[in-house]
């Protein structure tokens, strides 16, 4: 058997002649691609190359139309299931603030998702989440438990913010002429309206609305981001009742200091603004 010709696989059987092997190339180059070189390559459609941008950046795309090539069915929209989770994250985190969620108490994602109507999955998506947040902890074959916070650990978080926007605060004061705090009246008065309702959802989302606009006039994303998330878990309920009249006064205590505040950045008049910064944190509200 001639062996240079037919070669071997190693375990003694000659190994099949391809045909490479009967042309007149060296034995060890390799194949020449199967593809022409001058081939041109098939265009990609445009919505692949869109959802690929788009999922690259982590962008959702509510208001766009789908995208469609000829011939084609309309892109599948890729927001839907994202739009429940952050619908029922929403829900969730109102539901913590108002106190319809109670501390210490433990719910199921299932039982949660028969009260608004979906599968347990996007709620689970969403406790999930909370938990990151530190709102709730996970109960091993359960469900999620509503943290119980003190007064010791809402002071904590009221001073970490007092350190981060403090500063800012005053900075800005120095700096941001009076007409652009003007443009911030209407968040102002938008929170004393929502203290008003007794709502602590409402004014809670109002109260952070106002914060993250004065705080976005520093230019700095992740200090908003930052500042934010502190506000938050803020603003889970205190043990005992979070409604009545009390409850109701010391909301709108709590949003005319926003006014009072806007008043004194627009006039620049620092000292008071670190005044009323300072005790804005340091209230029960706030």
């Amino acid at each position: 058997m001639n062996q240079g010709v037919q070669g071997s696989t190693g375990t003694g059987m000659p190994r099949a002649r391809s045909r490479d092997d009967l042309g007149s190339r060296p034995r060890d180059a390799r194949p020449a691609p199967r593809v022409p070189p001058q081939q041109p390559r098939a265009p990609e459609p445009e919505r692949e190359r869109t959802a690929a941008a788009s999922g690259a950046r982590g962008e959702h795309t509510h208001a766009e139309r789908p995208l469609r090539t000829p011939g084609s069915e309309p892109a599948r929209p890729v927001v839907q299931r994202p739009s429940v989770r952050g619908q029922i994250l929403a829900a969730l985190r109102a539901a913590l603030v108002s106190g319809e969620l109670r501390p210490g108490e433990v719910y199921s994602a299932p039982a949660l998702g028969d009260r608004f109507g979906v599968s347990a999955t996007p709620v689970r998506e969403a406790m999930q989440q909370l938990a990151l947040e530190g709102a709730v902890e996970v109960v091993p074959n359960r469900g999620f438990r509503v943290v119980r916070r003190g007064a010791r650990e809402l002071a904590e978080l009221a001073e970490v913010r007092a350190l981060i926007e403090v500063p800012v605060m005053l900075r800005l004061a120095r700096t941001v002429p009076a007409e652009r705090w003007a443009g911030l009246r209407p968040l102002a008065e938008a929170t004393v309206r929502a203290a008003s309702t007794g709502c602590r959802a409402t004014y809670a989302e109002a109260d952070r609305a106002f914060h993250r606009a004065v705080l976005s006039l520093a230019g700095n994303e992740q200090l908003v981001r930052i500042a934010e998330d502190l506000h938050r878990r803020a603003q889970w309920p205190l043990v005992g009742p979070g409604t009545g009249p009390h409850a109701r006064a010391a909301l709108v205590a709590d949003a005319h200091e926003h006014t009072a505040l806007l008043d004194a950045l627009i006039a620049r008049d620092v000292e008071v603004v670190r005044e009323l910064v300072r005790e804005h944190f340091a209230g029960a509200a706030g």
